[in-house]
């Protein structure tokens, strides 16, 4: 899977090099994220004091926000369409590695077309995805820790305020727990899901050879057959989706009061300003997202070791 891109020659280029440019593409992206968490500090003190400043200055914090926005918008953009282009070339230089080794196989191989035609192509571009947000999240945590710990000496609340750098044990606490909870409650989604590829596989088979010779294949009892296999498979697969998604989106909507929670007392005794508090759920939350990628990612990740399950088998069964 990896091997045949990046240990060839041929796509040497687009391997590395290609890999190299989104590297330096989501290192500016950061630093754009940096500089509008800064940009929340200032603006919205000056908004908690308005009257102290004259209106000018609001279309000037404006003005500045978006010359920070713009670019980045522009670079986030042209970094999603040329990760698209890294994938399909991924996916090419599998596809002629898995093509090559199979036509020497004599033997059938269950769902051949399928781990070919799809299964490659959505490895690598899942891959790709969740590869670069793993490493916007690494670059994300070193820019927003120091951030995040200097922002924790407003903390009022007691015991909490004692800890050297708080905001940042707690998101690390936080988001630990949550990975914890998430592979317990989502442990039956991978087995689910390779399940449901193969008899996806099965119905699509029967109707690729239906197409063929509608006389032996086709036929109306067997289709209905292959589609209760695969209803029984989704309607298990959507109700384990289901409770996860309850658990998923209670975890994220709970995160997002807990800024206000740790920081607000601060806010009503002076120590802090409004811009802070702003400055500080913007930095938790970035923080928070990094050290929950995992979690925010479960099912793009069941996804994957499904789809890396059968590539390993078929590369097993080409003598890859």
């Amino acid at each position: 899977m990896f091997r045949s891109f990046y240990k060839s020659k041929k796509w040497a280029l687009w391997a590395y090099g290609g890999g190299f440019v989104l590297l330096v593409s989501l290192f500016i992206q950061v630093h754009f994220t940096v500089m509008i968490n800064e940009w929340y500090g200032s603006f919205y003190t000056m908004l908690q004091k308005a009257t102290e400043h004259d209106v000018s200055e609001l279309w000037q914090g404006i003005e500045q926000f978006l010359k920070i926005a713009v670019p980045y918008i522009m670079i986030a953009t042209i970094t999603a369409y040329f990760t698209r282009i890294y994938a399909f070339r991924w996916r090419e230089a599998m596809t002629f590695s898995y093509v090559e080794k199979w036509q020497q196989v004599d033997d059938e191989v269950e769902g051949a077309s399928q781990r070919i035609q799809e299964d490659i192509y959505r490895f690598a571009r899942i891959v790709e995805s969740l590869g670069l947000q793993v490493v916007r999240a690494i670059m994300t945590l070193f820019a927003f820790l120091p951030i995040l710990w200097g922002l924790s000496s407003g903390v009022e609340i007691p015991y909490i305020k004692d800890i050297p750098g708080s905001l940042v044990w707690l998101a690390l606490v936080v988001s630990l727990g949550g990975l914890i909870i998430s592979w317990f409650v989502g442990i039956k989604l991978p087995g689910l899901e390779y399940n449901n590829q193969r008899v996806e596989a099965a119905f699509r088979k029967e109707l690729v050879y239906a197409e063929d010779d509608k006389v032996n294949y086709g036929k109306t009892p067997t289709i209905v057959e292959l589609f209760t296999s695969l209803k029984f498979n989704y309607h298990r697969l959507f109700l384990h989706y289901g409770y996860f998604d309850l658990w998923l989106n209670s975890f994220e909507q709970v995160l997002v009061i807990v800024p206000f929670i740790i920081m607000g007392p601060g806010l009503f005794t002076g120590l802090i300003t409004l811009g802070v508090l702003i400055q500080v759920s913007n930095a938790f939350d970035k923080v928070r997202e990094s050290f929950s990628i995992f979690i925010s990612n479960w099912t793009t990740i069941t996804e994957l070791r499904s789809i890396f399950k059968r590539l390993k088998e078929f590369e097993i069964n080409i003598n890859y």
